[in-house]
């Protein structure tokens, strides 16, 4: 029986060479819903913020939008089939890329590129989006002994243990972002979601960097309200046990306020943080009905209308996707006043 950090499992059972991720096994919109696979709405909004952070950056060309975490493939897509509809004047000018350590989708238009690893993008004017790619970072868990903080050590058939005492790095990052006390309480350490998010934005020369996921807050960890941690694990639509054996989906809420803290290290010179009901009601999404006469005047249209604004609900709505957390932070140019309007009070 093999014992390792939570960190080490989580890397082996999704991204080793028979990883959740890496093998295929794993299916966003099968094994669990993302904003991508629900509606098509969801690349229109990203498309608007697009048009609007072009214009701040006086129309590069290229402009280029680039996902970390692009799984399968959708939300480029999504972007790419309603190009015309949303944002027509980036049509000769956009650049779409896919940054994932899993294969290339077969299906993927030839136009889109497609990176393994952030490294290998190029520095880029445009749009950086990470759309539940944080939560699927790989962290450790520690758990409060008597008398101090020690890693949580984990085997393939999911057994846990208390391991050694937690290093010093680490216990700065507990005490400034998750300080837990009583006995038997846990944490999840975010600083491999910051370093990634850090390398992520280092490649944005100007534009707007846009991190979506479950999320925690410092006021929410301060009180107390996560004593067992967040991790969980998920498998064809349910939620599971996180027993990191490549079956299943291992993720963890992010905690975006230290994200966001350490994305002022390369250059980010303004953050927005706010809910996903709140982001996309800015940018058109509001799940209205269409008005009854429509289905009078013309019955096809009044339900084409009617299963987008379904839609449109999903995306918004309260215990479910709306609730994720938006992390918008501008490098060379101030957050689009659309966003930060809607992160007021």
């Amino acid at each position: 029986m093999t014992w390792e950090r939570w960190g080490a499992a989580m890397e082996r059972a999704l991204y080793g060479p028979d990883g959740f991720y890496t093998s295929g096994t794993g299916a966003p919109g099968h094994d669990f819903r993302t904003s991508s696979t629900a509606s098509p709405h969801f690349a229109r909004a990203l498309l608007r913020l697009a048009a609007h952070v072009d214009a701040a950056l006086d129309f590069p060309d290229p402009f280029t939008i680039v996902e970390v975490g692009a799984a399968r493939g959708a939300l480029l897509a999504g972007l790419s089939k309603n190009l015309d509809t949303e944002a027509r004047h980036l049509a000769s000018r956009l650049r779409l890329v896919g940054v994932d350590l899993a294969p290339r989708p077969e299906t993927l238009d030839a136009a889109v590129g497609w990176h393994g690893a952030v490294a290998d993008v190029r520095l880029f004017d445009g749009l950086l989006v990470a759309n539940e790619w944080l939560d699927n970072v790989p962290c450790d868990v520690v758990e409060q002994t008597a008398a101090y903080a020690a890693y949580v050590e984990v085997t393939a058939t999911g057994d846990e243990r208390v391991g050694d005492r937690v290093e010093p790095a680490d216990q700065d990052w507990l005490d400034r972002w998750w300080p837990i006390a009583d006995e038997g309480e846990r944490a999840e350490l975010g600083h491999t979601r910051d370093a990634a998010w850090v390398a992520a934005v280092s490649k944005l020369d100007r534009g707007i960097a846009v991190c979506v996921d479950y999320a925690h807050d410092q006021v929410k960890r301060e009180a107390g309200l996560l004593p067992a941690g967040t991790l969980t694990g998920f498998r064809e639509g349910r939620q599971v046990p996180p027993i990191p054996d490549g079956s299943c989906d291992i993720t963890a809420h992010v905690a975006l306020d230290s994200v966001a803290a350490a994305g002022h290290l390369v250059g980010v010179r303004e953050t927005v943080l706010l809910d996903q009901r709140s982001a996309l009601r800015a940018l058109g999404v509001t799940g209205a009905r269409p008005e009854i006469a429509l289905a009078s005047s013309d019955p096809p249209a009044y339900l084409r209308a009617l299963g987008g604004a379904g839609e449109e609900a999903e995306l918004i709505a309260r215990g479910g996707l709306g609730d994720f957390g938006w992390l918008v932070q501008g490098v060379g140019v101030g957050v689009p006043a659309v966003l930060a309007r809607a992160a007021q009070p």
